[in-house]
């Protein structure tokens, strides 16, 4: 692990300003992602501040009847919420399905959508990555890639987005609130705030430098049905190979969003429209621009059948 300097602060003003003021600074939390990239020296900030000290670990009610999420709540606490588990339910079991209970006590809801890809090129140094080094190529392409993307990549990059939590968060239109260097304000809707790979995939959302998340907030309940779906390798502390949340209504329609497909948690308006017709018309929309490789080809039918299974529980 490379030196670096370490800083508290007490406001996300404070926060945003040092990250400005220090070339090469990260914001820190739990540190569940940061630190072990740190230690294999994939980040190697040279100023880390610490944002722990920041008063935003609450959750509250809106005037409209949604919640703001604090972006220090840990995954735990979001989880175990009684209004989240009454009216978010697929968010709580999204949370639930991450990780391991001992790194959700320590996860952030912030830290949790910035977290970056578990590509295995991506960390290992020793091969091309154009996350982690830009113009050096993707060594996924002709490589072991039955853990990649099928649908929203480039030619120079396949990697998926980790998040299961951003996969709730997009079925459920978040809005993520964030404070800048300057003092102005932004509420970024999660639909437009991951960057699709394109030729700078080491680009992944749409902050600017020194940008912080203090919130995110959720709109007002939409009731129905509330499924979280993972497929993986075994049964805990695994990456999604699909996932799918969905909330399906009385009368038969809904929205749907998928995980471990793309660089993004996954959700077309066309396939919500398509609910009502079952999952191969959903699935047909969702993939209508898929381009696996050989070797995860097979994630296209299993994210149908997976639907397929999460429409006929929600149907009874």
């Amino acid at each position: 692990m490379k030196s670096f300097t370490y800083q508290r602060v007490k406001t996300p003003a404070e926060a945003a300003a040092s990250a400005q003021q220090h070339s090469n600074a990260k914001f820190i939390a739990g540190g569940t992602n940061l630190l072990d990239l740190m230690k294999l020296e994939i980040e190697t900030p040279a100023h880390l501040i610490d944002v722990n000290g920041l008063e935003l670990d609450k959750i509250e009610a809106t005037a409209d009847g949604g919640l703001r999420i604090g972006a220090l709540v840990r995954n735990t606490d979001l989880a175990a919420d009684a209004r989240v588990r009454r009216d978010y339910g697929v968010l709580s079991r999204a949370l639930v399905a991450g990780a391991s209970g001992q790194l959700r006590n320590q996860a952030t809801t912030a830290g949790n959508l910035l977290q970056r890809t578990r590509c295995p090129y991506f960390y290992d140094t020793n091969q091309p990555c154009n996350k982690r080094l830009p113009g050096s190529g993707c060594a996924a392409l002709d490589g072991f890639s039955r853990q990649h993307a099928v649908v929203g990549t480039s030619q120079d990059c396949i990697a998926t987005h980790p998040s299961d939590m951003a996969v709730a968060m997009r079925l459920l239109d978040a809005v993520v609130e964030t404070v800048s260097p300057d003092g102005s304000q932004r509420n970024i809707p999660i639909a437009e705030f991951y960057r699709a790979p394109g030729n700078t995939p080491h680009l992944e959302t749409v902050l600017n430098p020194g940008e912080l998340i203090v919130a995110v907030s959720l709109p007002a309940p939409l009731g129905g049905t509330h499924i979280y779906r993972k497929v993986r390798d075994r049964a805990s502390y695994a990456f999604a190979l699909v996932s799918v949340a969905a909330i399906i209504q009385p009368d038969n329609s809904g929205r749907v969003a998928l995980g471990g497909v793309a660089h993004q948690p996954w959700r077309l308006e066309e396939a919500d429209n398509a609910v009502i017709q079952g999952a191969k018309a959903v699935s047909d929309r969702l993939f209508a621009t898929a381009q696996p490789t050989a070797e995860n080809e097979f994630k296209i039918i299993l994210a149908q059948r997976t639907l397929a299974s999460v429409l006929a529980e929600a149907r009874g």
